[in-house]
């Protein structure tokens, strides 16, 4: 993983940053990678052990919550903005990319994956977008996936979810830009995270990836985390409504 210096993003300093889903995996690279360019970072999940070891090596903000509870987030995300004067970048990348079976669905399960991976996504921009347009800025980053665009079986709730966001990001982007407000989402690939180690991952995957893949090396996190450092700079102050795809060419085949 690295360190985050190679590269000074000016802009990112002392902004307010919330990020969900921060305490492992994409996510607390993240964390790691703001923090490193300077800015004051609030990060929440549902992992308290987690997030408090991270809070305690980077500085960083620690809020445990739940983001399917709504009115918890909600609170949390209004605590932050009285805490740091608002939120200058949001990330929202809690999600979980839980397998299942089509035939084995029921609404519980279904209604559950779309809290998970994409309610949650509007519910959060709703809570900061009110302050972003007092100030008149403000950097909303979505987390996409190739899943959906490469029609993978086997998690169809996520797949959906992610889909969806495809859309929420252009619709919400046109909606806000004249608050000067830049909607944009990061669709990460094939992510090596200890997640996807311990749960999935054999050799007959990791080589299959690397043969559909352009770039012939594993991402990890920290190649989502970097993309994000840009997306939430004014260095793409330019840029709304796009999809930035962090795949190493995997969703050319």
């Amino acid at each position: 993983m690295s360190d985050y210096t190679s590269v000074r993003y000016r802009s990112l300093e002392n902004r307010s940053v919330a990020i969900t889903g921060g305490a492992s995996g994409i996510g607390e690279e993240m964390v790691k990678a703001f923090v490193a360019q300077g800015a004051r970072v609030s990060f929440i999940d549902i992992a308290m052990d987690a997030g408090l070891a991270l809070a305690s090596t980077t500085g960083a903000a620690f809020h445990a919550c739940d983001v399917t509870d709504i009115p918890a987030l909600r609170a949390v995300l209004a605590k932050i903005e009285a805490e740091h004067g608002g939120v200058d970048i949001l990330v929202n990348n809690a999600g979980k990319d839980d397998r299942h079976d089509m035939s084995e669905v029921e609404p519980d399960y279904w209604h559950r994956a779309l809290a998970l991976n994409l309610d949650h996504q509007f519910f959060a921009t709703q809570a900061v977008v009110k302050g972003m347009a007092e100030r008149g800025a403000g950097s909303v980053i979505m987390l996409g996936s190739i899943s959906w665009m490469r029609g993978r079986p086997g998690m169809v709730g996520y797949t959906t979810a992610k889909a969806a966001i495809n859309g929420m990001t252009r619709t919400l982007a046109r909606e806000l830009g004249s608050s000067g407000i830049r909607v944009n989402c990061i669709v990460p690939g094939a992510i090596l995270t200890e997640r996807q180690q311990k749960l999935w991952l054999t050799p007959e995957l990791n080589q299959q990836f690397l043969d559909l893949q352009a770039l012939k090396f594993r991402l990890d996190s920290s190649h989502v985390a970097r993309m994000a450092l840009f997306v939430g700079s004014d260095e793409s102050g330019g840029c709304t409504g796009a999809n930035f795809m962090v795949d190493a060419g995997l969703t050319q085949n």
